[in-house]
């Protein structure tokens, strides 16, 4: 191809104004691999810098323009061939014309909405990514880079205590109560189980952390369930009148804030399930719908001023600290 001159004659970089600042955070790729990415939030400006150096310096590069484009999108795993674009900004960087010698291109998105956070999952993946275009007539020079979104919430206003009495009529009747209804991703879930009635020999009984994921609309929605941990809290017969209390550290898992219906394409829900199971590996359970969210960090110097301001918002970000006790709970990953 390079023989007839087809081949691409330049290397392109996309580099950030604040590269050396700006906080990274992990995220997972479509193969299951946590990989670090720059990290923003809504709001903030994106800018920087494409390089474009040409591998022959001594020979010419014709191109029918020059941009970059701030890019946010959704892929459904199942109809790959459409990406549904909620964001896309563009900035023309050089007219119609040639090069005979590398050049360096300016770049600015200034407060840039980001409404959603990135989220990669089972049949859906929500990314940001800026592309720098050398446009040619047969063969265009393309580099794109990553970054990762957070969705940073305000401290829920009404976070009322989840109660409910659940059994089988004169075999089993217990209530269940969470401190809270809304969890914020390194939060504790506290809580308690009180038998009041107990005819079945139960043996074992866990809680479940399950995320829910699903995708399209109408009559073709599709759910996908994932056990993210499971958590056992008794092990043996109880009796009527015995309470067990819960304290479920979250931090430990990999969780995402709660989505609902994100571009009218994809929803991410989580449930407390409450599983008892008696001799007979008989399953008795109990679901519970809980909403989390990302509380922001304590502001940074790296951070821009718009977001440092978004910030300042939630709770506890200039008095308090998390605290979490030295032994987690163990993950068991699997599928329900």
């Amino acid at each position: 191809m390079s023989f007839f001159g087809f081949g691409q004659s330049a290397d392109l970089e996309l580099v950030l104004s604040d590269a050396e600042s700006r906080r990274r955070a992990e995220h997972k790729t479509e193969e299951g691999k946590k990989e670090k990415y720059f990290l923003f939030y809504d709001g903030e400006t994106v800018s920087g810098r494409v390089i474009l150096t040409l591998k022959h310096p001594n020979k010419r590069l014709e191109h029918q323009g020059i941009k970059v484009e701030f890019i946010g999108q959704i892929e459904l795993y199942y109809d790959r061939g459409n990406h549904h674009e909620f964001v896309s900004l563009v900035k023309d960087l050089a007219r119609p014309g040639e090069f005979t010698q590398s050049q360096t291109f300016d770049f600015e998105f200034t407060h840039v909405e980001k409404p959603y956070e990135s989220y990669t999952g089972q049949n859906v993946k929500l990314r940001y990514f800026l592309r720098a275009t050398v446009s040619r007539r047969l063969n265009d020079v393309v580099k794109e880079m990553d970054i990762v979104v957070h969705t940073l919430s305000t401290y829920p206003e009404l976070n009322s205590s989840i109660k409910m009495e659940v059994g089988i009529e004169d075999c089993l009747h217990i209530e269940f109560e969470y401190n809270k209804s809304k969890y914020h991703l390194k939060d504790v879930i506290v809580g308690k189980i009180y038998f009041l009635l107990v005819r079945i020999k139960i043996k074992h009984m866990e809680i479940d952390i399950i995320k829910r994921e699903t995708t399209g609309t109408g009559p073709n929605v599709y759910h996908e369930n994932d056990t993210i941990a499971k958590y056992e809290i008794m092990d043996g017969a109880p009796v009527r009148g015995e309470s067990i209390p819960i304290r479920l550290f979250l931090a430990g898992y990999e969780l995402t804030p709660t989505m609902r219906d994100i571009n009218k394409k994809f929803s991410v829900r989580y449930y407390l399930n409450l599983v008892l199971i008696d001799e007979e590996e008989r399953r008795y359970f109990k679901q519970q719908e809980v909403v989390l969210w990302r509380k922001g960090d304590i502001v940074r110097k790296s951070m821009s001023h718009q977001a440092a301001i978004a910030s300042q918002r939630f709770e506890g970000t200039s008095s308090q600290t998390e605290s979490r006790t030295p032994s987690q709970p163990s993950e068991n990953n699997g599928r329900q």
